[in-house]
């Protein structure tokens, strides 16, 4: 509906898309409120903060005025969007087949915080993404080769941007995590330039940029097989104290 205040609409997270038990993934309801914001245009990177974590399974409001985008569970604050002029840095493409090998060393396959996470978690296939960065032989970076799934896709068969940001999401806390650690998601930033299709495959990369107190900076990207930029990211994690 549309009011005084903007457009709103009751919006709910199901479950499938959760990170932590019990709440969203940070980089889904980050790319859904983006999407509210910036529809299909692909023309500027738009910055995500996650103020208190969203709850599944319950009415939420998703507000769009001019320039921002909130949703809001009764007057909690829980994330807000706002379109940016900033270009992203994107880590160096690595090739799939080097992508699907590095997943071999992805440290949640020796401890998960957050198995059940529909980004990165040990779900079965189809269900989640299955997206197990691993540290790439000779580099700095972590990279994974994404296998879409099309249980993923909407009904008219494209990847909505909300998995897109999932998919750039958690990579940019594994280019930081030990087995067993974990982080919150704060803020992402992203720009996504292209399409992702359904039962294609992707290299995802993702590099740790710095530590300041209990913050958490990374950088990702997603990239078609020949090397073509999809869309990139940098995230703000919060560790636990």
């Amino acid at each position: 509906m549309t009011t005084a205040a903007g457009l709103q609409t009751v919006v709910t997270v199901p479950a499938r898309f959760r990170g932590p038990e019990g709440v969203a993934n940070g980089g889904w309801i980050a790319g859904t409120v983006s999407e509210a914001l910036h529809g299909a245009r692909y023309d500027s990177a738009v910055e995500v903060t996650l103020h208190a974590p969203t709850p599944l399974e319950t009415e939420l409001d998703l507000r769009q005025l001019a320039n921002t985008a909130t949703l809001t569970h009764g007057e909690t604050l829980l994330v807000e969007a706002i379109a940016v002029a900033e270009r992203l840095d994107a880590p160096a493409f690595v090739p799939f087949n080097e992508a699907a090998r590095a997943e071999r060393g992805f440290a949640g396959l020796t401890a998960h915080a957050f198995s059940g996470c529909f980004a990165c978690g040990l779900r079965e296939p189809g269900d989640g993404l299955r997206i197990f960065p691993g540290r790439v032989e000779g580099a700095e970076s972590v990279a994974a080769g994404w296998r879409v799934p099309i249980t993923v896709a909407d009904q008219d068969g494209v990847i909505p941007d909300a998995v897109v940001w999932a998919a750039l999401d958690c990579a940019t806390g594994w280019a930081h995590f030990a087995p067993g650690e974990f982080a919150l998601l704060g803020r992402l930033t992203a720009q996504v330039h292209r399409r992702i299709y359904p039962g294609g495959t992707y290299s995802v990369v993702a590099r740790a940029t710095g530590r300041e107190g209990r913050k958490l900076f990374g950088e990702s990207a997603i990239y078609e097989v020949d090397g073509t930029l999809v869309a990139a990211a940098k995230a703000t994690w919060i560790a636990p104290a």
